[in-house]
């Protein structure tokens, strides 16, 4: 018979609750990634969905250096990761409006369409979580993590 070890805490005694939190939001993104990106449709990435939803998201076009803040990455790495985008057609360099010289990064339709279907891929593994956590209040949780993401953001 195997006995499960109950799960670890997020810290020693006497830790801040904050830094436990913190450390949950970490493992949590960690798990979180490795899991969505076994079942990412073939050929796209974390880093590649994470550019079209952000760009969707926020309903932007941006440039590398853009991308590459917001991402907190060199700007060598988000233009690679940009022109393997670009090379399956799921975004397109556009001018700026206002001055033609700087080229900003637009989602193509297609790249809104891989962007749903790798939300569509997830959704029965988010229905597992609904269903295992039926009492979690799901719409509480959100509020306390976008505030905590938005004090992060400004603070960067």
């Amino acid at each position: 018979m195997t006995h499960k070890k109950p799960p670890a805490a997020p810290g020693l005694p006497g830790d801040p609750t904050l830094f436990g939190v913190l450390t949950e939001i970490a493992i949590i993104a960690q798990l979180t990634t490795t899991a969505f990106e076994r079942v990412l449709p073939e050929g796209l990435t974390q880093a590649q969905f994470g550019v079209l939803h952000h760009l969707l998201r926020l309903d932007a076009v941006q440039t590398i250096g853009e991308l590459a803040s917001a991402f907190q990455v060199t700007q060598p790495t988000m233009s690679s990761t940009v022109k393997r985008l670009l090379a399956k057609g799921y975004v397109e360099i556009v001018p700026d409006k206002e001055d033609r010289r700087i080229k900003r990064v637009s989602v193509t339709e297609i790249g809104r369409g891989a962007r749903e279907k790798a939300v569509k891929t997830i959704a029965p593994h988010i229905a597992a979580i609904q269903q295992d956590a039926p009492d979690t209040d799901w719409a509480s949780t959100l509020k306390a993590l976008t505030e905590l993401r938005i004090f992060f953001d400004e603070r960067r």
